[in-house]
């Protein structure tokens, strides 16, 4: 198939999109596909050393800030339907993380075009990315989820409803970034002093102590459960993305009951909040086995070393064919069967 790799983008995430979208195209390449990669911000697509030299530098230590716009968020659809290697794709894959990429925005204008793309549509990543919405929805469906405020910057009144320690985070956010654990009242104050400057919504959400965990969803397959043992107290951008700093462990040792829970789990949030293709699914154990889903990732990154890759690797499926299984669920969206007796 003739694939457009869609990556890089204008968000606080670019470094991670652009090592997911190098690697994907590399992967997809390698199944098979011809394939290009189409920075949605520069309005380009990268050039052979632009994509090895990505691949090489891998991401950066800080995010990116404020140095770009995304011109195919802004500007539309020419940009890429006029480019004449990007422009007329099979699928279009999603390796867009945070922003315009992964908040539906740009899902929404290729449906308005008719064009086909790998992940979930508007809706679900709507649903997604806004933890505040996602945590209500899978509240009302029985999903145990921590005890959590949105837009309460009173530290008292939380403390008093939630309780310390509490995690501060932005409600559309992304890799981690822009998120606090604040443990006293006066921790709490100046984490919710800073978060004021979010140009987002702000989540206070209980902190639950203990293991966590890891499911990813391909299709309707719960893959591995995977244990994540950060070098930090919080799995934040730098045990994320930096060498060294986290433990990820797949197939994750932890009992058959509590791991088919989790499995169950993220198949249920992967439905109730409208996920298609694959996501990732993030829990915490407490000291006592109980799990808490914690969130949905709509667009879960995507390099070979990346969480659900691994867990893909560990139900037996590498990552080229763990890319094209993803692209495949897609394309199946251009030629739906017609209806009995059609």
């Amino acid at each position: 198939m003739k694939l457009t790799v869609l990556l890089g983008g204008a968000s606080d995430e670019r470094d991670v999109s652009l090592a997911t979208g190098a690697q994907m195209a590399s992967a997809l390449r390698t199944a098979g596909h011809d394939v290009c990669a189409f920075d949605t911000a520069r309005g380009e697509v990268l050039t052979p050393d632009e994509e090895d030299a990505i691949r090489d530098r891998g991401v950066e230590h800080e995010p990116p800030r404020g140095r770009w716009s995304d011109v195919l968020a802004t500007g539309g659809l020419s940009s890429l339907l006029g480019h004449p290697e990007a422009g007329a794709a099979d699928v279009y894959v999603f390796a867009l993380h945070g922003g315009a990429g992964e908040d539906g925005t740009i899902q929404g204008l290729l449906d308005g075009a008719g064009l086909v793309y790998t992940g979930s549509d508007r809706v679900g990543c709507l649903l997604a990315m806004d933890k505040d919405v996602g945590k209500r929805l899978m509240r009302d469906a029985g999903v145990p989820t921590p005890a959590w405020r949105t837009d309460v910057f009173d530290a008292e009144r939380l403390i008093a409803e939630v309780g310390l320690p509490l995690v501060v985070k932005a409600a559309g956010g992304g890799s981690s970034l822009r998120l606090e654990l604040a443990r006293t009242p006066e921790e709490l104050r100046s984490a919710l002093s800073r978060a004021r400057g979010f140009d987002d919504h702000v989540v206070a959400e209980a902190f639950v102590s203990g293991r966590e965990f890891t499911v990813g969803i391909v299709g309707d397959q719960a893959l591995p459960v995977g244990e994540i043992v950060p070098e930090h107290e919080l799995f934040d951008y730098a045990c994320k993305y930096q060498t060294g700093m986290a433990q990820e462990i797949f197939p994750a040792d932890v009992d058959e009951r509590s791991g088919g829970r989790m499995r169950d789990l993220a198949r249920a949030v992967h439905g109730i909040l409208r996920l298609r293709d694959y996501s990732r699914v993030d829990f915490m154990m407490d000291e006592d086995g109980g799990i808490w889903c914690l969130e949905a990732n709509n667009l879960p990154g995507m390099t070979g070393n990346s969480l659900l890759p691994r867990a893909a690797k560990a139900a037996g499926i590498d990552f080229p064919s763990l890319c094209d299984r993803i692209v495949r669920l897609a394309a199946a969206r251009r030629n739906p069967p017609s209806p009995s007796g059609v």
